[in-house]
């Protein structure tokens, strides 16, 4: 799972450098323009980043309560 996780991290930072450097390289913008898109981009690599984040956190605390649970394995049987 958290291969997974991580796959998505990296992919989702190589497609915005990617995006970032195209846009560089072919659009006839203004420098300010141009870095206002750029941090566009960065903003929303950084908010798919939170949200992969956000959603294996939530992943693993229900992983972790779960097992914080007594399991109802061999409660029926007496110890005496």
């Amino acid at each position: 799972m958290f291969n997974r996780i991580a796959n998505f991290i990296a992919g989702a930072l190589i497609g915005g450098v990617t995006g970032a450097t195209l846009v560089m390289l072919f659009t006839p913008t203004s420098g300010e323009e141009l870095r206002e898109q750029i941090q566009i981009q960065i903003e929303n690599v950084k908010a798919d980043v939170q949200a992969a984040t956000a959603a294996r956190r939530a992943e693993l605390e229900a992983e972790l309560e779960s097992l914080r649970r007594p399991s109802d394995m061999g409660q029926d049987i007496p110890l005496d």
